[in-house]
């Protein structure tokens, strides 16, 4: 445990400030490092699927895991319709412990440690999955985490078109402003699904409506394509026709839970579908020829979430970011909570005035 017996506190801003320090596309990389080392290491890891609490109007899920070492857990809401409230749609705060001893090591906001390890994923899937020498892609849905995908498969992919569709036109003008200064990358801005499709390589399909939509359509669907699937993510909730699915090649983060929360939710039960980290350590091909059709129906696990708040936790730690709070109690003999709240109680002698100069 730690000796100064505090957890490191890092609020949104500070969470920005340090990714904005380091750099969007090195942040993504370095993230998506951390990715690939855990995934590797999936057998070591005690897994679940995320515990969700459904309403009409969205979800809110607990997201936890754990190495036997360190234990984290991850607090996030899906509410579609926040955006008539200028609310994020996804709010997320997550904590890295010791379990040794249970100690909170680390609590942080995860709002945008969500979308960094999402389009980290994303990429990194993409990158053992897409034909290689992919440079053009769809961005289907240009809502808050359309930034973070395009330079993340920008940086990693050498993605250099994006053709950019949204029904909201002024989202796919923001996408446009605020990556106009990024060297060697092009958004297109174009006016139906079927233009952003053309000549794309890959298509990523990011919406973000509790519904099930059918935002591609087998005719769309071209041999060789890699299809990014990262809006469909619980019950009820899809983007791609399910004849897509049976066509194609699917890869999933952890089978039970995408099960139930994924594009596969409207397949049978027994369709066969790849794990992610059978993948990325060679067990399983990506793709098996230049024509197939790939997807990777990523709903978001708690093991990337986990690689966010380690790699957050280590950066922070070595550029002095946030601040240390007490956010559990640490009395000095641990058996005499009372005591020790009751000396809490006691007021406190005043600091002495300062006097103002004359």
């Amino acid at each position: 445990m730690k000796d100064t017996a505090m957890t490191r506190f890092l609020d949104a801003t500070d969470v920005a400030k340090l990714v904005g320090a380091i750099g969007v596309p090195v942040a993504l990389a370095q993230l998506a490092d951390h990715v690939r080392q855990d995934f590797l290491r999936w057998e070591q890891f005690e897994k679940s699927a995320r515990l969700a609490s459904h309403s009409p109007l969205g979800v809110i899920e607990l997201m936890p895991v754990s190495d036997g070492v360190q234990y984290a857990f991850k607090y996030v809401n899906g509410h579609p319709r926040n955006a008539r409230f200028a609310m994020p749609t996804v709010m997320a705060c997550g904590m890295l412990a010791e379990v040794e001893t249970g100690f909170p090591l680390m609590l942080a906001d995860l709002t945008l440690g969500t979308a960094l390890r999402t389009a980290a994923t994303s990429a990194l899937a993409a990158h053992a999955m897409a034909r290689p020498g992919s440079s053009v892609m769809a961005l289907i849905g240009n809502g808050a985490q359309a930034e973070f995908q395009t330079l993340a498969f920008h940086a990693m992919l050498g993605v250099r078109e994006v053709r950019a569709y949204d029904i909201d036109r002024e989202a796919t003008a923001r996408l446009a402003r605020n990556l106009a200064g990024v060297p060697g990358l092009s958004i297109v801005p174009v006016n139906t699904v079927q233009a952003a499709l053309a000549g794309a390589d890959i298509v990523s399909t990011v919406t973000a409506d509790k519904t099930r939509a059918t935002i591609l359509t087998p005719d769309m669907v071209r041999p060789g394509m890699h299809l990014n699937a990262i809006g469909g993510d619980c019950p009820g909730k899809t983007e791609l026709h399910p004849d897509i699915l049976r066509q194609a090649r699917i890869v999933v983060e952890y089978e039970p839970q995408t099960r139930l929360e994924g594009e596969i939710q409207q397949l049978a039960p027994d369709a066969p579908v790849t794990e992610l980290w059978q993948v990325l350590s060679g067990r399983a091909p990506g793709r098996g020829a230049a024509s197939e059709v790939t997807i990777f129906d990523s709903v978001g696990f708690a093991l990337e979430d986990y690689s966010a708040l380690r790699w957050l936790y280590a950066t922070a730690c070595a550029r002095h970011a946030g601040r240390h709070v007490e956010l559990v109690a640490m009395p000095p003999d641990p058996r005499n909570l009372y005591g020790w709240m009751m000396e809490a109680q006691a007021p406190r002698s005043a600091a002495p005035q300062e006097t103002a100069l004359a």
